[in-house]
């Protein structure tokens, strides 16, 4: 089994998919856990057995019989009423696990929930979602025609996914306005989590997600900033849907003592798990703003809000996207996986940030007239703070 601290989202990492992100995220190592039941008393499937034998009998159709179990598996798990609780077909679960390695096809976008609709996360930059000019926060309200009213995000990536070279057309609402379609083409996403450069005296880091490449990639750029003598880092996390929380805290312990903090996991106020930072500090002391935005979700909202805390950054920009659960992934038999919402996770301050977000220290807007004219405010801004401590 594996965890994730998934945002809205975990929402789903939808690198032209979709994957469900949000997207906490997800923790490579196993946990053993004690499994309780809501109730002492077990289920009674009598009346299950009976809406079957109705079907079996009377439906003129054709019954497939792994679809008609597959479909009681989601429908029981979807009743518990969370967003982030899912179940996966075989199917699904390769393509659950396929985007957690970064190489999917789709439209560039990471999916998830926002008062039971389906919403974009965020575009990922130079995709097709982001070209068609899709934004954080906008509904997707139906795919190909069809509405999401009452879809899983799993159910909806699935529908978005397909060959590459393909068309997929989406009904949007953006701020409660009035519908429009978009017809966007599908392509191949293969995206390093984290680039990195030197300006100057200042390094910049962007990770776009938190992968199974995530943690080697910022150790490397650590490595070279230390090298090149940079004087203060620029974190950028924006448009960031979360990923494995291991990653999450092996980037916050590039900044952070041994034994820090990075985040805690209670169920009720029971505290099942702290993350600590393993001590490779090597950017410790540096200067550092954290980009965040409305997008920054779950494992980016993590890394954050465990640097604020600590001390060890500032953050800079606008309120991110509020995911504070996390998730456990449970294989199934026949290939099949399930998602569930095991705890809530709290900055070491003891912030739960779910639906709220965390609101960053500097606030500026990227706004539309400034990204149309290929400005960065927020990045420009950083910048200029780091620059008067050099």
């Amino acid at each position: 089994m594996g965890r994730i601290g998934l945002t809205l989202v975990f929402s789903a990492l939808l690198f032209g998919a979709g994957l469900a992100v949000g997207r906490g995220d997800i923790h490579i190592q196993g946990i053993s856990r004690s499994h309780t039941t809501a109730s002492s008393s077990a289920l009674d499937y009598s009346s299950l057995n009976e809406v079957y034998n109705i079907l079996k009998n009377d439906y003129d159709g054709t019954l497939d019989s792994n679809s008609l179990i597959d479909g009681m598996k989601s429908g029981l798990v979807s009743a518990a009423g969370d967003p982030y609780t899912e179940y996966f077909s075989p199917k699904e679960a390769k393509s659950f696990n396929d985007q957690l390695q970064g190489s999917i096809t789709g439209i560039g976008a990471e999916l998830g929930t926002n008062n039971s609709n389906i919403v974009i996360v965020s575009p990922l930059a130079g995709y097709p979602a982001e070209k068609a000019g899709l934004k954080p926060k906008d509904v997707i309200a139906a795919v190909d025609g069809k509405s999401t009213t009452g879809m899983s995000v799993s159910s909806v990536v699935q529908k978005i996914r397909g060959k590459e070279g393909t068309e997929v057309t989406l009904t949007i609402i953006r701020n409660s306005g009035n519908p429009f379609k978009v017809t966007i083409t599908r392509q191949k996403i293969t995206v390093p989590s984290v680039k990195y450069q030197e300006d100057g005296a200042i390094g910049y880091m962007k990770i776009s997600q938190f992968t199974n490449d995530t943690s080697d990639l910022a150790q490397k750029a650590a490595q070279e900033f230390k090298e090149k003598g940079v004087k203060a880092i620029v974190l950028d996390m924006r448009g960031n849907p979360g990923g494995y929380l291991s990653a999450a805290t092996n980037v916050s312990s590039l900044w952070l003592d041994d034994g820090k903090t990075v985040v805690q996991e209670r169920r009720g106020t029971t505290v099942v798990s702290t993350e600590r930072s393993s001590g490779n500090d090597i950017l410790k002391g540096i200067p550092t703003i954290v980009l965040i935005d409305e997008g920054s979700a779950s494992a980016s909202e993590i890394t954050a809000g465990a640097l604020r805390d600590n001390g060890a950054a500032t953050l800079l920009g606008q309120k991110s996207f509020g995911k504070g659960s996390v998730q456990q992934v449970e294989t199934l038999s026949g290939g099949s996986e399930m998602k569930v919402t095991i705890a809530r996770w709290y900055t070491p301050n003891g912030k739960n940030i779910d639906k709220q977000g965390i609101t960053p220290d500097v606030l500026v807007n990227n706004d539309d007239a400034s990204v149309a004219a290929g400005k960065d405010p927020q990045k420009d801004k950083a910048y200029a703070l780091l620059q008067a401590k050099l």
